[in-house]
């Protein structure tokens, strides 16, 4: 294992394990994390990164899908007997059968190779907020907490990022828990793109119009993976996206 760290001055918020058999990835994501002020733990392997993190968590796991050892899906499935780190896989763009399975089994997001450094900082600093949330609503429900949302066969539990339709559980990823949310948060109002990537990647990220698009079709094919007559979202073409509550 190599650790890379920043000063104590650097007001460190977070650690972050990095797990990849590509060094140049690992190097590249660390120098990001840090520049962010996170401390990063790396490693080149799921086995000496299992090793490692069941004794000594971090706050967020960055883990790469095909590995040699152990690959990301075993890592996540041996850490989930002890441990509910958040986890980001990143993987490539001939795994959409490994992002499921590993969403089913509790990972929070997945990036697709080659990303954007800017994207992935942004999509850890979304999952390290709602960790934080979590933990500090835990137990009894906070009177802050945000009640759970109901529209027609679709309910959202924004504190605990849980979705059902029709009584049965959709998996999604961070984002695209954002993007359905805000939608529904107002059903009939149509969002523009750019208001959806406003909401969806904050802290200044740029992402093109057709990131959305790529959300709203995966949205789409999980809700009629459980329904096939899911018609909730509407694209509006010239315009953007609504929620059409049935």
């Amino acid at each position: 294992m190599q650790r890379v760290c920043l000063p104590i001055s650097a007001a460190m918020t977070a650690t972050i394990a990095l797990v990849d058999d590509d060094r140049n990835i690992l190097t590249s994501v660390s120098i990001a994390m840090q520049s962010e002020g996170y401390v990063t733990r790396l490693y080149p392997d799921g086995e000496s990164a299992l090793k490692a993190l069941v004794d000594n968590p971090a706050d967020l796991g960055i883990f790469d899908i095909k590995m040699p050892r152990m690959d990301g899906l075993e890592l996540l499935r041996r850490l989930r007997e002890k441990s509910d780190m958040p986890v980001i896989f990143l993987t490539s763009k001939d795994e959409e059968l490994d992002e499921a399975l590993g969403l089913a089994m509790g990972a929070d997001d997945y990036i697709t190779k080659p990303f954007s450094q800017r994207l992935l900082v942004a999509r850890v600093k979304a999952i390290l907020r709602r960790a934080s949330f979590r933990r500090e609503t835990s137990g009894e429900q906070a009177a802050d907490e945000p009640e759970p949302m109901l529209r027609g066969k679709l309910e959202m539990d924004p504190a605990r990022q849980h979705v059902r339709w029709d009584g049965k559980p959709v998996t999604l990823t961070v984002t695209e828990f954002m993007i359905l949310e805000a939608l529904a948060n107002r059903p009939g109002v149509v969002r523009t793109r750019s208001q959806l990537m406003d909401i969806a990647y904050q802290d200044d990220v740029y992402v093109d119009d057709r990131t959305i698009d790529s959300h709203i079709k995966r949205l789409r094919r999980k809700f009629r993976q459980i329904d096939t007559e899911f018609s909730a979202i509407d694209t509006l073409y010239g315009a953007g996206y609504r929620f059409a509550e049935s």
